[in-house]
């Protein structure tokens, strides 16, 4: 094993420390040292684009512009079923997407995937005016009124019924009927080409350290609510339980078609501008 010390960057999200933690705090044997680096998904998205981690979490949307440098690991990724972004709105002020346009969305960032597949239900030509933020000042924003809607992920999925919100569109939903039941793919781990002979090794320290955090929840939650900002227990635990399942293991030739059509539907909208293919390791 290679011990120079590698960069790893990723959201203090539960589904990624909780992935994360053993290997974070050296509880994995004979794996790659690491240092941390946790960030807002738009902020690593952007810290990507300038290649500054060896090992990083990265949208799906900002992929196409990441090959020159980083190829897709596997593990650790976030994909999967009823796991999709929301578009939610105060009562009564729409029943669908098509009574939003013109009106103003908060979105956490024109690089997540969650804006992608909100440009993509929308349809060609139809992009909404957008105010862009953090993730978890949406829903504040939709509920006093400073933007019309909001694009919401992570854990407001599971807590904007509490601000009196309303779910105007399940975007997960939207993709799984318009694909046939594909999954979504939300997020992806990134290794950077300069250890590319690496990938073995790396694929197998995420999978064991998802392994350890299965095996003793009780030790890596710790470390998951020390980054949860005072996250409800519930929230929490539902937050892993949609993000972490068979795909985090390993993407499998499920999650790249998926990932596939997905660059596919983007390119027949002039959303990325050209044919590109992710290269998995």
């Amino acid at each position: 094993m290679d011990n120079k010390t590698l960069t790893l960057a990723y959201s203090p999200c539960p589904n990624d420390t909780y992935i994360f933690a053993a290997l974070a705090n050296g509880l994995i044997e004979d794996a790659p040292p690491i240092t941390v680096q946790l960030e807002d998904i738009e902020n690593l998205n952007n810290s990507a684009l300038k290649g500054d981690y060896e090992l990083t979490k990265v949208s799906y949307a900002v992929v196409p512009d990441l090959l020159e440098n980083y190829r897709v690991l596997r593990a650790g990724g976030a994909l999967g079923h009823a796991c999709g972004p929301l578009v939610v709105a105060k009562p009564g002020a729409g029943k669908a997407l098509k009574d939003f346009e013109g009106k103003v969305i908060a979105i956490p960032g024109e690089r997540t995937t969650a804006f992608m597949l909100l440009s993509l239900a929308m349809g060609s030509g139809k992009r909404p005016q957008t105010l862009a933020m953090r993730f978890d000042k949406i829903v504040d924003a939709v509920a006093d009124g400073t933007v019309d809607a909001g694009l919401i992920i992570h854990e407001s999925r599971f807590t904007y019924k509490d601000e009196g919100l309303v779910s105007v569109a399940d975007l997960g939903e939207w993709w799984d009927q318009e694909t046939g039941g594909m999954p979504v793919p939300l997020g992806a781990i990134m290794v950077r080409n300069d250890l590319a002979e690496r990938t073995k090794e790396v694929n197998d320290a995420i999978r064991r350290s998802l392994k350890y955090a299965r095996e003793h929840e009780d030790e890596v939650m710790k470390y998951v609510h020390e980054h949860a900002q005072s996250m409800d227990e519930t929230v929490m635990r539902k937050h892993i339980d949609t993000y972490v399942n068979e795909f985090t293991d390993d993407i499998g030739d499920e999650g790249i078609a998926a990932v596939k059509e997905l660059f596919r539907r983007a390119r027949e909208q002039g959303i990325i501008p050209k044919q590109v293919e992710a290269v998995f390791a």
